[in-house]
C-alpha cells in the first residue's frame, strides 16, 4: 500500500464523534493531548482498531475535524485511510464505531478487520 501524504486526511472524524472527543478533553488526564486512532495486530479479525489520547510523534500525519485533531501513524494509515470515526450514545451498540472501506471483512463487535 502507498503511503500517505500529509495533505490527505487519513480519518474524517463526525461532528458526534468530534463533540465526544472534545469532552474527553476537558478531563484533567487528557490535557494537552490530541487523539490517535490506530490499527494494531489482535481481535477475533486479525487487525483491530484502537484510539488514545496522545502526544505527536514526528512521523505522525494530522488532520483537523470539527475543532479536533486527528493523529494517525505511517503503518495504521495504510489500513485505515479514509476511514470515518462516529460516536453515538446510543443505550444498545453505542460508543466510537469506525466504518473503514478497507476492511475485507469485519467482525460482529465492530472492533476489528481483516485487510
Amino acid at each position: 500500500m502507498e503511503a500517505p501524504t500529509e495533505t490527505e486526511p487519513i480519518v474524517q472524524v463526525t461532528e458526534n464523534a468530534a463533540a465526544e472527543v472534545r469532552s474527553l478533553l476537558e478531563k484533567a488526564e487528557n490535557a494537552g493531548k490530541t487523539l490517535r486512532v490506530y490499527v494494531e495486530q489482535g481481535g477475533c479479525s486479525g487487525m483491530q482498531y484502537a484510539m488514545v489520547f496522545d502526544e505527536r510523534r514526528p512521523d505522525d500525519l494530522a488532520a483537523d475535524w470539527h475543532g479536533i485533531s486527528v493523529l494517525v501513524d505511517p503503518f495504521s494509515a495504510k489500513y485505515i485511510r479514509g476511514a470515518v470515526v462516529d460516536f453515538s450514545d446510543a443505550m444498545t451498540g453505542g460508543g466510537f464505531k469506525i466504518s473503514n472501506p478497507n476492511a475485507r471483512q469485519s467482525c460482529g463487535c465492530g472492533k476489528s478487520f481483516t485487510a
